[in-house]
This record gives C-alpha cells, structure tokens and sequence, in this order.
C-alpha cells in the first residue's frame, strides 16, 4: 500500500493540522513569540562575538594609546570581511536596513537564509577590528531574515511575512539595546506601512520576548553606566530648541556626507585598491582621533560628566592642551564632522555595520559642544542632558525616526524624565532635516531607484507592482510600408484597436489607431494606394522598461493617453493600458490592506 502524503512528508501534515486547528491570529501570536526568542539569542551572540573579537585584538596591543596599530587593524578587519563576503557569502550584505526595506519592496519580504548569520559575522570582523560603525542595523537584517524565513517555513503569505520581517527588526533593537519600545517604535517608523491592533500585538510581544532573553543572559547591561538622575529645568527649553535645529543641520550633513564619501569609493573598480585606500584613510583618522575607534559608545558614556574634555583628548596629539577650553571645543567640533567620514570609509571600502551608532555618537558630541558653548557664555546647564538629547535629535534627522530616538534615549539612559527635551529636541530635528532632505539614510538609495515602500498607502501599493506584470504583448505588428488593404487584413483578426508600426530592428516607428481609419477603411479604391506610413502617429510618451510604476502613472497624467508603448533599449515590448494597472492595482490594494 503506497504511503500517504502525510507518511511522507510530515511537515506538510503538520502545516494542514496547524490550518484546520490553529487559526491564523493565533498562530501569528506564536509565531511572533518565536522571531522575539531566536533575536533576542541573536543579540546575545552578537554583542558577545564583537566583546570578544575586540577583546582579543586590544589585547595584542593598547589600542586607546596611541599605537600605530592603528593604522593595520581596520585594515585588517575590512580586508577579512571583504573576503568572507566575497568567498562564502557570495553577496553584498551591507546597508543593512536598506536591504530589509528593499526586500519588502521589491522580494516579497523574502530574505536570503544565509542573513540569519552572515551579517552578524561580517560585522563582527569590522568591528572587532576598529572600524567605526555600529552593529545594530547588522541586527536588525539579521532579526529581519529571522523573521523572513521563520514565517516562510511555516507557508505564510507576504502581509504575515512582512509582519514578521517587522518583528524581527523590532527584536533585534529591543535585545541588542534593551530596549522593547524603541524596538517597536523602530519597525513602525522605518519598515511598516500602517500601526493596527494586528500588527502591533506581534511587534509587542517580539520585543518583550527579546528584552526578556537578552536580559536572562546579559543582565541590565545598558549602553550607559551613567543614569539619570536629575530632571528637566523648563528654564533650559530655549536651548534645547537650538539643540534641534543644530541636529537637524547636522543630520542632514551626516547623510549627504556618508553618501558622497561612498560614492567616492565607489569610482575604485578595483576592490583591493578601494580597500587600500578607504583602509588607510581610516587608520589615519582613528590614529589622530582616538573616539573612532569601533562603536564609540565608551566615549559617549564619558561626555555625561561635564568635566570630560581631558578624558576625551587622552591619547591624542590634543593631550598637552587639553587645559584650554577652546582647544577642547575645536576637538569636538573635529569629531562631531568627521565621524561620518570614518563610518562611509567603513563601509564604502568593504567593511560591513551600520549607521545607527555613528549617528548616536554624532549626536551626543553635538550636545556636548552646545553644553561647552554655554559654559563658556556663562550659561550652565547639566552635561549630560544635552549629550542625550542630541543623541536623540541626530538620530531621529537621520533615520526620520522621532518616535524611535526619543524611546530609546529614555529606556537606555533611565532618563524617562527627560521625555520632554528628548520630544522637543528630536521633533525639531526631524522637521528641519525633512525640510531639507526628504528621505532618511535609509531609505534615499531606494527612494532614488523608485523601490521604496511609504505610509502613503497609494505610493505603497504602486512600488509593490511590477511593470513586467501590466505589459500586454497581444497586439498585432504591422510594417510601415503596408498597404491599407493588408492593414485591413490585420485588422480582422485583431480584437484591439491599436497597431504598432515597427522596422525590421523590432524598433518602434509609431502607432495606427483605428479610429484613425475607420472611415476609410472599407474604401476598396484606397486598398492599394494608400499605406501605413500615410496615417500612422508617433506617440508623445513612451514607458521605459526601467520605470518605476510612480513614474509610469506621472506620464499616463501627463499624456492623458490611456494606452503606451514599453521599451527596452529602443527595442518594442508591448503596450501598457491604463485599464490593466487600475485592475491590478485593486487586486494588489485587498492584498495589501487585508486584515483579516
């Protein structure tokens, strides 16, 4: 007797008992448990696997004295994970949360299975190493593929999977941080589409479940021994307003920065010479700025005491002067705008991690300086308010994620008492980096590219379709140097209105509309004398293969056409109708927004 479907393949059998016995909700709640589990052990791992990495290699030599070690070991670091990304990755694995969105956009939320880990290996070499990025948005791909390939091994459909993807990125920020509502705010702000009752009960019980896993194995393990313990002077508000406007400045010169020092290295076609000299560049500038050296979070921790500037310019060439307050804020000036030079040389040259760091280690110096500033006016205020306040005001300019910076600050420094300067402060930020830059560092590349998912639920919909779906290729061709009477041949045995006229390169000529002839169609004398060329028109608009479906939508209301003509490289395609995208964008849109 031949064995049963469910005898030979028992996850199938599961897959149908879970359908007939486990509704869909309440398996999302379980599934989400489980994204919030694996993270939250990925976390773990990961702050443990750069602990010891750095742990090794400063132990070779102190790297916080000046040595010229400082020059090899980014170097070095950049060098082993552009070859473990080369050799058995096989795939770029950097800008990390760029590519979680791009795989929601444009991949069906799927991600590769080798992110479970590349990633976290990758930038543990990078990092180990001193090269001055972060790990979270490493994380975050991580907790994102988890998610990614969790929902797809238990057959779920793209809005649960990209629910998933969201937990997963929302796991990842609460283990590695600590923190469970900026994890949230973090997958709202920056991944999904629309805050439900639906999603946000996953995305909750994710994050408290990596919280709960990264806090069993690592304790109150917080980025900051500092907490604070003061509360906000209203007297002070004024300041903080400056503060996020100067963050606001700032964040849009850290993206700007970041992608023209990456495009810089791009120009280097040869990757080894790009390594070189990104590499060097790098070595160069944590050798004269100690604070570069990896994430930079211990330097940060120093700045929440007001009297830090001697510490800060320990083991530098500043050392002697540190006495002089002037010298102290040049230094931080220095610091403050070449951190992202360090972070693109990072990355750009092969190095793999994120921005999420530098862009908090970026905000608290400017904090810093506007606490220097002040104490030289003669205005006093607390230390390390404005370091954490200007961590939150270039975070949220950055990544345009208010909400995010502002949890995160609170939760990391137990300064939930400062909620209000860390509103006001991010909430400037934001605005005024928004007015000047639209899209946050993330998202520009895609933004760019026209792949790019939004809140706008319209916008969302058109990235999610794909030109190649609307083409329609069921026209028939005719020759430009045809006769009306073969046209009318044509005609017959077309159920279309429309007739394109190509050369023999397959090379759009024009268009023969059938209103165009219908008078004189039936008109026997003009069978023979009359041909194609002689009542053929050239449309005003044509949709390049590339387009993206925002863009073909602007040139359909820009033409008023209801039908236009897709080409790739000059070469004819098909046609696209207004009446095919309306279709497929309703099918789409229930897709989309169903929330059964």
């Amino acid at each position: 007797m031949p064995s049963t479907d469910r005898e030979r393949r028992p996850f199938n059998g599961f897959l149908i008992w879970r359908a007939r016995h486990v509704k869909e909700r309440p398996f999302i709640v379980i599934l989400s448990v489980l994204v919030g589990l694996v993270t939250g052990l990925a976390a773990v791992l990961m702050k443990n696997m750069v602990h010891v990495t750095r742990g090794f290699v400063s132990g070779q030599v102190q790297v916080d004295g000046g040595s010229l070690l400082f020059f090899v070991y980014p170097l070095v670091g950049i060098l082993l994970t552009w070859l473990f990304v080369k050799y058995f990755v096989k795939e770029d694995i950097s800008h990390g949360v760029t590519k979680v969105l791009f795989a929601i956009s444009r991949q069906n939320s799927m991600i590769k299975p080798h992110n479970n880990y590349s990633s976290m290996i990758a930038s543990t070499l990078t990092i180990g190493f001193g090269g001055s990025v972060g790990m979270e948005a490493t994380i975050v791909l991580t907790g994102a593929s988890i998610g990614s390939n969790l929902a797809r091994f238990f057959r779920m459909n793209y809005k649960t999977m990209t629910l998933m993807v969201g937990c997963g990125a929302a796991g990842a920020v609460s283990g590695i941080f600590e923190a469970p509502i900026a994890g949230i705010m973090f997958t709202l702000e920056v991944l999904l589409l629309d805050l439900t009752l639906a999603s946000l009960v996953p995305l909750m019980l994710t994050a408290i479940t990596s919280y709960v896993i990264a806090f069993f194995f690592m304790g109150d393990a917080s980025l900051f021994s500092y907490r604070i313990v003061s509360h906000f002077e209203m007297g002070n508000f004024f300041y903080y307003v400056l503060l996020g406007l100067f963050s606001g400045i700032l964040s849009v010169y850290f993206i700007r920065a970041n992608l023209r020092v990456e495009r810089f290295l791009k120009g280097f076609k040869n990757p080894l010479k790009k390594m070189a000299v990104g590499g060097v560049l790098l070595g160069l500038l944590i050798f004269i700025f100690p604070p570069f050296y990896g994430e930079g979070y211990s330097a940060l921790d120093l700045l929440m005491d007001g009297d830090a500037g001697g510490r800060l310019l320990s083991n530098t060439y500043f050392f002697d002067s540190r006495d002089h307050a002037w010298v102290v804020v040049m230094f931080v000036i220095c610091l403050v705008l070449v951190k992202v030079i360090a972070t693109a040389l990072t990355n750009g040259s092969g190095g793999v991690g994120g921005v999420f760091a530098p862009s908090l280690f970026t905000g608290g110096l400017a904090g810093y300086l506007l606490y220097l500033l002040l104490g030289l006016a003669g205005i006093h205020v607390p230390a390390s308010h404005f370091v954490l306040a200007g961590m939150a005001g270039v975070m949220a300019g950055v990544m345009a994620a208010p909400l995010t910076a502002m949890f995160l600050i609170a939760e990391v420094s137990g300064g939930y008492s400062l909620l209000l300067p860390l509103m006001l402060t991010s909430v400037i930020s934001y605005l005024t980096s928004r007015g000047m830059e639209p899209h946050s560092i993330y998202a520009r590349r895609l933004a760019l590219k026209g792949d790019l998912l939004t809140h706008n639920k319209d916008k969302a919909v058109l990235t999610l379709m794909k030109l190649e779906k609307v083409v329609e290729t069921d026209f028939q061709l005719v020759d430009i140097d045809d006769t009306l009477g073969d046209l009318v041949k044509v005609v017959s045995r077309s159920s279309r209105n429309l007739f394109p006229v190509l050369d023999k390169k397959k090379r759009l000529l024009g268009i023969v509309l059938l209103d165009d002839i219908r008078k004189i169609m039936f008109n026997q004398e003009m069978y023979a004398t009359t041909y194609v060329r002689d009542f053929m028109t050239i449309p005003d608009t044509v949709i390049d293969s590339g387009d993206s479906m925002d863009k073909v939508m602007k040139k359909f209301e820009e033409s008023g056409a209801w039908n236009l003509p897709v080409l790739h490289n000059h070469e004819y395609l098909g046609f696209v109708s207004k009446a095919k995208i309306f279709n497929t964008y309703r099918r789409v849109l229930i897709h989309f927004s169903d929330d059964e």
